[in-house]
């Protein structure tokens, strides 16, 4: 199905279905353990073996040798697999340095070997006894010393490009009220729960993988490559993932480890990689340098908006995209963006949940409260008086849906807003100075081609089937919600089967482009069931009515399991879409209110409550956004108070590599959150005229907590995350 015009009137508009608040149609099997990951498939292949990867002792060199005779003859080892034994391997194209290492070395806790045997305890104890001798080279680990040396990312991706509309330095310079202002966020983790791990298994030429795997198409694709093997050969199976954004869009050492080991041992063989790979060896949110510059008129109208930002990966790897969001949020005539890479001997930088949006935000919303102070105007006021219905860039393109001001005028309400004290560290509770800290939330509605395939047999049961995956989020439920609603049947009678790469390729999980694009891949593919249901009880498809498990024209209605009653009815389609993101701006917007509660004594900052007005177009089940919006916005707290992944300067890796040493907040961190979703439908996005919503929860929040915790201090700290030394020294006097 091709969607190049706007949606009109369709069967999901009826909302009996979509729409609903229902509960996930896999929380029985999530509560009951019966939901199986990556590492617990036991018994889907006989004689399983359990390999543990070694990592690199150094971030860049070589090995100058390596061995293995005591790792070999420790108890109950199968093979050792080392770049030599494994052979030519090629390195799949979205992967920044190579999954196994050797000689050369491009980073820290790069994969080396992997040792297999026949318990995890004596993979590991064998592992132990690998004996590996390093020459190192000087590595470039500091972003904040090279910074000068950075350079225009590399690539034919426009989005790359400096931009330039008018004559931002000349308006920046004849500005009535200026602000020029630098910002840093840190490396961080996406420490998701459930450890990258794979299960491989070899039948003759075929690789079956069980992994956790955000993308699965990807997967295949980029394993084909590495291995020099057929993707028919290949085949992939995530049901379940237990947290990935962003970390697990790649292929990564677990799933090539995994099936080099089983090769070398001829059995099955079991990979998860241990917290400290999880974290160097994986890929992580580069940091930034950014700086913002903002010119307006004394009433506030801005006339320049410039935003550079600096990031570094490894070679060949790519930028922190802080920047883009500058160019769509705020009006103003003459603007200016710039992004420069460095080249660090870091573990790779790659996505993590909402890249460019979520560090960007962060510098840029707290600019925007620092400019509204200069101009003794309230923050909210500030933002909407440089509102826009139009790209900045493109004013003749205009946005399908923009209801910024509206999440604004809601949230205020619903907030208190107007309870604010302007001046900082005048609102207090016991030993509490009360602040209160807003921000705009952004990201783009992407789209993506997703397929499906739709089945109806002889009870009325109806099967979908798409290799999209479920990280938590509920594509489970919104599959089957779209299902049902489209061929007139309760929930119940879906059956929904995602994560298997025998399946329809569809858009995966990741960029909040998974749920608005593999739904309406489920719509396309029912639209065809729909016809083939219709011609086979000899009704005119496009006066069918299909509701309560019936199909109705006219005064006819007969029950939809009859048209399956001499064989299964079968459907496959794939949404594609036209030019509509091109001739109009599709994306999210939001507004983040938060309350915090600063110690005058010991500046330990509380959050006391958070709330999101989003709006995202069509909100395919209000039950499972909340928890992906108030997940978000528990993991933008975390970035603005404590999650920094600490750099050893001298050997280039992450110091605080586990759970104990990168702490992340939980929900249990704060009293109160709250979610608004507004009422929006956009024809311009897809058939179901929704839009992702993932990540727009995260966008925005870290500025919102600093601008908090400034209203309630006078303390302005830039440098993320804002913990408690960095307020100490600065705090107002405790009486």
């Amino acid at each position: 199905m091709k969607f190049d015009k706007p949606a009109t009137d369709n069967p999901i508009d009826r909302l009996q279905v979509v729409g609903q608040p229902r509960d996930r149609i896999d929380g029985a099997r999530k509560v009951t353990g019966t939901a199986r990951y990556a590492y617990e498939h036991h018994d889907v292949a006989a004689n399983q073996a359990y390999g543990y990867v070694v990592g690199a002792g150094i971030a860049k060199g070589r090995i100058a040798s390596i061995k293995l005779d005591a790792a070999r003859k420790a108890p109950g080892v199968l093979a050792i697999v080392t770049a030599k034994e494994a052979g030519k391997l090629n390195k799949g194209k979205r992967n920044t340095a190579r999954l196994l290492a050797g000689p050369e070395i491009e980073h820290y806790h790069q994969a080396v070997a992997l040792v297999v045997a026949e318990s995890f305890e004596q993979a590991r104890a064998a592992a132990s006894l690998v004996e590996i001798a390093y020459a190192p080279t000087k590595g470039t680990f500091d972003l904040k010393k090279v910074k000068d040396s950075g350079k225009k990312p590399e690539g034919d991706d426009p989005s790359l490009d400096d931009t330039n509309v008018g004559d931002f330095p000349g308006a920046f310079e004849s500005a009535q009220v200026k602000l020029d202002q630098s910002y840093t966020t840190p490396d961080e983790s996406h420490a998701m729960m459930e450890p990258h791990a794979t299960l491989a298994a070899w039948e003759g030429e075929r690789l079956t993988l069980w992994t956790s795997n955000q993308m699965v198409a990807w997967g295949v694709a980029d394993m084909a490559a590495t291995l020099g093997i057929s993707k028919d050969n290949i085949r992939i199976m995530s049901p379940f993932i237990g947290g990935g954004f962003g970390g697990k869009l790649f292929l990564r050492s677990d799933v090539l480890l995994a099936a080099l080991g089983a090769r070398a041992a001829k059995r099955p063989v079991k990979v998860a990689l241990q917290r400290p790979l999880m974290i160097n060896n994986t890929t992580h949110r580069p940091a930034t340098i950014q700086r913002i510059r903002i010119g307006a008129t004394r009433e506030g109208k801005i006339t320049a908006i410039g935003h550079e930002s600096w990031s570094g990966d490894l070679p060949g790897g790519g930028p922190e995209v802080a920047v883009q969001q500058t160019r769509l949020l705020y009006a103003g005539a003459n603007r200016m963006t710039a992004m420069r890479l460095v080249e660090l001997d870091l573990p790779e930088g790659n996505a993590m949940r909402a890249p460019g949006e979520a560090p960007g935000l962060m510098a840029l919303e707290i600019a925007m409260d620092e400019m509204a102070e200069k101009l003794s105007l309230d923050p909210i006021a500030f933002r909407m008086l440089n509102d826009t219905q139009v790209d900045p860039e493109k004013p003749e393109r205009p946005f399908s849906m923009r209801q910024l001001g509206e999440c604004f005028r809601v949230g205020a309400e619903r907030f208190g807003w107007s309870r604010r004290q302007a001046r900082p560290g005048t609102m207090r509770d016991g030993h509490g100075l009360i602040g209160f800290g807003v921000a705009a939330a952004f990201r783009n509605n992407i789209v993506m081609k997703s397929g499906a395939r739709v089945s109806l047999d002889s009870q009325g049961i109806v099967t979908v089937e798409t290799d999209m995956t479920d990280i938590g989020t509920g594509s489970y439920t919104i599959i089957g919600q779209t299902a049902a609603e489209m061929l007139g049947v309760d929930l119940y009678k879906v059956v929904v089967r995602l994560g298997d790469s025998a399946f329809p390729v569809s858009a995966g999980s990741g960029g909040q482009w998974g749920g608005n694009s593999a739904t309406a891949g489920v719509y396309a593919a029912c639209v065809k069931l729909r016809e083939a249901v219709a011609q086979k009880l000899g009704i005119n498809s496009g006066e069918a009515v299909f509701e309560g498990g019936d199909v109705k024209a006219g005064n006819r209605s007969l029950p939809l399991a009859s048209a399956a009653a001499s064989g299964p009815l079968t459907a496959e389609d794939t949404i594609e879409y036209g030019d509509l993101d091109e001739t109009h701006q599709q994306s999210t917007f939001g507004a983040h209110f938060v309350e915090v509660s600063v110690d005058t004594a010991t500046a330990e900052t509380r959050i006391r409550r958070m709330l999101a007005v989003c709006a995202a177009g069509r909100i395919l089940n209000p039950k499972t956004a909340r928890s992906q919006v108030i997940g978000a916005m528990t993991m933008g707290a975390g970035a603005a108070l404590m999650e920094e992944l600490a750099v050893d300067k001298r050997r280039g890796f992450f110091v605080n590599h586990d759970l104990a040493g990168y702490e992340v907040p939980v929900h249990a961190d704060i009293p109160h959150q709250d979610v608004i979703f507004l009422d929006e439908t956009d024809p311009m996005s897809s058939p179901m005229k929704a839009k992702g919503v993932g990540e727009l929860g995260i966008c925005g929040v870290g500025a919102a907590i600093a601008n908090a915790i400034y209203n309630a201090t006078g303390v302005r700290v830039r440098d993320y995350p804002i913990t408690l030394d960095k307020l100490i020294r600065h705090m107002p006097d405790a009486a």
